[in-house]
């Protein structure tokens, strides 16, 4: 028999152990979306997932020093804003210093459990080759490391993570779903890209009804094989990286074919955006919105977007604005001015029935894409 006071015991406890439960349970419902950080690492890239479970991915990590500290700092900053105490998984798309260059810095700060690559470097380079052979292997040791090939999937609870670019191959069979002819196939015209961009990881993601790609900086050529004569990846609501808005990337055959509702592109102030492919982006059937990280001086006003969809501004900005797109520089020009301020990401949030939310930091402009569209 229990008397009054033990019984009074006995209902102070159970509410105690509720009580304590209760972060744990409002998190796990709170969280019923896919959250994307397209993260500014000034023309490099890095982008973090984030499962409704709470896993998370992250792609690439941005530049070597002596941009490496900042830019390790401001996808922390990230990680800090979605809740994370580690990253689960990490996929360097290829070793080129603008996509690994944070990593080790980030390490030293943050718990990696998982390294994911494509393999040997295949341009060959000095800050590349001295990371790879001294720094790399020891990052992972003591960590999962993987070496990916096309078809190879990368377990996160809810959430279907497909590679399907990797160490130069692509895919052979379709996504379900895909594989109908591409009609852009007839008019592609190929380009020169050096060793180890057409190496990128690239990965194909759906959650629930809802999909989106980041394809690192595959080239044109690639895109040719993944995408020609079937479409093998069918179509996403968001395409992300775009290889900074870089014409040896963004052919027809992908964009187009893709039908991205939305594109979110990786672009620098003097890196990407660049007419071409920005002339394709804005024509693809289908497309609702491009947001962009940077307003782009190579594409100027001539083929921008509202400020509203651009995440930072142009450093050093003149006086005046040119309407023109000015050229790429060309070998040994002098560096852009260094962007060391406030640093701005976008957002996505993405629901199983396929409406997502787009978000700019900087300014707080939201949009919302409903379903079925």
């Amino acid at each position: 028999m229990v008397n009054a006071r033990d019984g009074t015991a006995m209902i102070y406890l159970s509410i105690l152990a509720l009580a304590m439960l209760a972060p744990a349970l409002s998190s796990a419902q709170v969280r019923k979306t896919l959250e994307v950080y397209v993260i500014d690492v000034e023309g490099g890239n890095s982008t973090l997932l984030v499962s409704p479970s709470g896993e998370s991915l992250l792609i690439d990590t941005g530049n070597l020093a002596p941009g490496a500290t900042r830019d390790a700092g401001r996808i922390l900053d990230a990680i800090k804003d979605a809740g994370l105490q580690h990253i689960d998984h990490l996929i360097i798309t290829h070793w080129h210093g603008d996509h690994f260059g944070g990593l080790a810095e980030l390490a030293s700060k943050i718990e990696i459990r998982e390294f994911i690559d494509h393999g040997p470097n295949a341009q060959p380079g000095e800050a590349a080759d001295a990371f790879l052979q001294n720094i790399y292997p020891k990052l992972y040791a003591n960590r999962k490391h993987m070496v990916v090939k096309p078809g190879d999937k990368i377990s996160m609870t809810g959430l279907d993570v497909r590679v399907v670019t990797s160490a130069g191959q692509t895919i052979k069979t379709p996504l379900p779903g895909a594989g109908k002819p591409n009609p852009y196939c007839a008019s592609f015209k190929p380009a020169d890209n050096n060793a180890e961009d057409p190496q990128s990881v690239g990965v194909f993601i759906s959650f629930g009804k809802f999909r989106t790609a980041h394809l690192g900086d595959l080239t044109r050529n690639k895109e040719f094989e993944l995408m020609c004569p079937n479409n093998r990846l069918g179509a996403v609501d968001v395409l992300l990286g775009l290889h900074h808005g870089q014409a040896s990337s963004n052919s027809e055959v992908l964009v187009y074919a893709l039908h991205p509702r939305v594109a979110i592109m990786n672009d620098g102030t003097r890196k990407g955006g660049e007419p071409e492919v920005m002339k394709t982006v804005h024509s693809s059937p289908g497309l609702e919105d491009l947001w962009q990280l940077h307003f782009s001086l190579l594409s100027g006003q001539e083929y921008t977007v509202p400020g509203m969809f651009i995440a930072n501004t142009a450093d050093d900005a003149p006086s005046a604005m040119p309407i023109a797109a000015i050229p790429a520089p060309g070998p040994g020009a002098p560096p852009p001015p260094a962007h060391n301020g406030k640093a701005y990401w976008i957002k996505l949030s993405a629901q199983q029935d396929g409406a997502f939310t787009v978000t700019n930091a900087r300014n707080g402009f939201s949009k919302t894409y409903q379903p079925g569209m």
